[in-house]
């Protein structure tokens, strides 16, 4: 399958066929593109709604996420990552390399939350190297 006889020389040219490859190739590029927005699954929040710009890049961002419950569990989640507020909060954050090396960081919080408590995280952020806070908000329709 993989090799052809020469022309009148008699000898044998190997020809590698690279359609299988190909379409496995295409076939996986199929898969992770539909699974891909599957995958970013975060901690659910209703987030307020605002007329404010799009964050330009979002991928790749630290995300901060307060929940409702926050006042009974006291729970900040970085990423996906629950943690005690404040003290194994600020001891992640501290240690956090894509914090300390950006700076920047973006908080999620829910609509039902105190404004006291959304700014003792940002204070949290702010005292463990977060220069750039941003609050995030939904788009209004």
């Amino acid at each position: 399958m993989g090799m052809s006889t020469g022309q009148s020389s008699g000898g044998l040219l190997a020809e590698i066929n690279v359609t299988p490859f190909v379409d496995v190739m295409l076939v996986l590029l199929i898969i992770f593109m539909v699974a891909a927005p599957m995958l970013q699954v975060g901690v659910p929040v209703s987030l307020p709604k605002a007329d404010a710009q799009a964050i330009p890049d979002d991928q790749g961002k630290l995300i901060v996420t307060v929940t409702k419950d926050f006042e009974k569990d006291q729970l900040v989640y970085i990423i996906k990552t629950p943690f005690k507020f404040p003290e194994a909060f600020e001891q992640a954050l501290k240690t956090n390399q894509k914090l300390q090396a950006e700076r920047e960081v973006y908080v999620h919080a829910d609509q039902a939350l105190p404004y006291g408590d959304v700014v003792k995280v940002m204070a949290a952020l702010s005292r463990n190297g977060g220069e750039k806070i941003g609050l995030v908000t939904d788009p209004l329709k």
